[in-house]
């Protein structure tokens, strides 16, 4: 085995305990997943957002982007609305009830997230996040963006 495989095989368990501690909080806190959370976040940041927008960020399918909309817009939380130079495509936009769902989020992923890093110390956690930033870079800039 080499050496990168245990690194790749701890960043995958380490992302999907955060996910899942994260999103099991903001679920019983807010009453939303935290992939809902996320896209919310993408449509409030992206000026005119499209799905694409979406799928280039998270780098997942058109077609799980698409439906997840769909059960945002279902909620009331987001709408689509016609894009004004291309009719053919629609903008997502933030329902004041988005507004509202996103910004009371907010605090209990941030919080929840500092407290499961705590014992990590500031040092440590800055050197992570800047690593993770130059592969995140690094992956996006080259063919492995796209899932598939």
């Amino acid at each position: 085995m080499s050496r990168v495989t245990p690194v790749f095989v701890d960043l995958v368990r380490v992302e999907t305990r955060l996910y899942n501690a994260v999103s099991a909080r903001l679920r019983a806190e807010q009453g939303l997943g935290l992939g809902q959370f996320e896209m919310l976040d993408i449509i409030d940041r992206v000026p005119g957002c499209r799905v694409l927008d979406i799928v280039n960020e998270l780098a997942i399918t058109v077609g799980a982007v698409s439906k997840a909309v769909d059960r945002l817009v279902a909620t009331g939380w987001c709408e689509r609305v016609a894009h004004p130079q291309d009719r053919r495509s629609s903008v997502l936009r933030l329902t004041p009830e988005g507004e509202k769902q996103l910004a009371a989020s907010r605090p209990v992923v941030e919080g929840r997230l500092r407290s499961l890093t705590a014992s990590v110390p500031a040092d440590d956690l800055a050197r992570i996040a800047s690593t993770l930033a130059a592969l995140r870079a690094t992956l996006e800039a080259g063919a492995d963006r796209r899932p598939g």
